[in-house]
């Protein structure tokens, strides 16, 4: 009992003392208006990152490929080395992929019971790499500018190329459902959902840098910088990446059911 008042009253000394010193510390002077911080986290104009001295590339385009490799060597490795050692009955991990494949699978058949092979494929890729993205900006990966400056990778999704490129992706997958199920009519059908990829985009990148800009923000100023930027930042991060992988992957799911789905099949389950 007493180890344990001594416990918490040290994490409330601790507490106490960070406190303190958010309070009383004055601001270091920053080199940039607040402004310019914010509007470089959206726009990437100032830290940009030379491409093995080719050219000057977005720390976004960075981020999206370290992700992109990340997942292919995890994938890599799970199939080679966890996958062949499953057993009857499943150990923590191989239940956590199990659940996780199966949670895709299903969402795929109860969609687009025809095609759910390619279909329950892509959106695990897809929900991977949004869930995966996301989380990344909390390691805290350092790069250096083209201007000698240290700056943290961000999400790849947080730049709007990203979230442009995997919207678009998603409703060429749409498409190419329509076309699978229903021909030239499927092409029309999802011709007519022209705001589609637009409204996929703009969800994923107003989302995540919703969550860029306040933590920018908030490490911006010395007075915020303690114990706080941890709260919001795990906060932010977790409910985006949870949050953004669940809605691309039910609309890419939904909208490739509905096109790719025959009249007959229709009226079947009409029925």
């Amino acid at each position: 009992m007493r180890n344990r008042k001594r416990f918490l009253l040290l994490w409330f000394l601790l507490i106490a003392a960070l406190l303190a010193g958010s309070l009383l510390t004055a601001s270091p002077g920053h080199t940039e208006t607040i402004q310019t911080t914010m509007r470089d986290a959206v726009l990437h104009e100032e830290n940009e990152i030379s491409l093995f001295g080719w050219k000057n590339v977005n720390p976004g385009l960075v981020s999206s490929v370290t992700v992109t490799v990340i997942l292919l060597i995890a994938a890599a490795c799970v199939r080679v080395f966890v996958i062949p050692r499953f057993k009857l009955v499943p150990g923590r991990f191989q239940l956590l992929l199990e659940q996780t494949v199966s949670l895709f699978e299903n969402m795929a058949r109860t969609n687009s019971p025809q095609r759910s092979g390619f279909l329950g494929a892509y959106i695990f890729g897809a929900g991977a790499y949004v869930f995966v993205g996301t989380l990344f900006e909390l390691f805290g990966f350092q790069a250096v500018t083209a201007a000698g400056r240290s700056v943290t990778l961000p999400a790849p999704l947080s730049d709007v190329n990203g979230a442009i490129a995997l919207g678009c992706l998603s409703y060429l997958v749409i498409l190419s459902g329509g076309i699978a199920g229903n021909g030239m009519r499927g092409v029309g059908s999802t011709l007519k959902e022209f705001s589609l990829p637009i409204s996929m985009s703009f969800r994923l990148f107003g989302a995540l840098l919703s969550g860029l800009l306040v933590t920018e923000l908030v490490y911006y100023y010395a007075r915020l910088s303690y114990v706080l930027p941890v709260l919001v930042g795990v906060l932010f991060t977790l409910l985006h990446a949870l949050i953004q992988a669940y809605v691309l992957t039910m609309l890419t799911a939904l909208f490739y059911g509905e096109v790719s789905q025959r009249p007959a099949e229709v009226a079947a389950a009409a029925a």
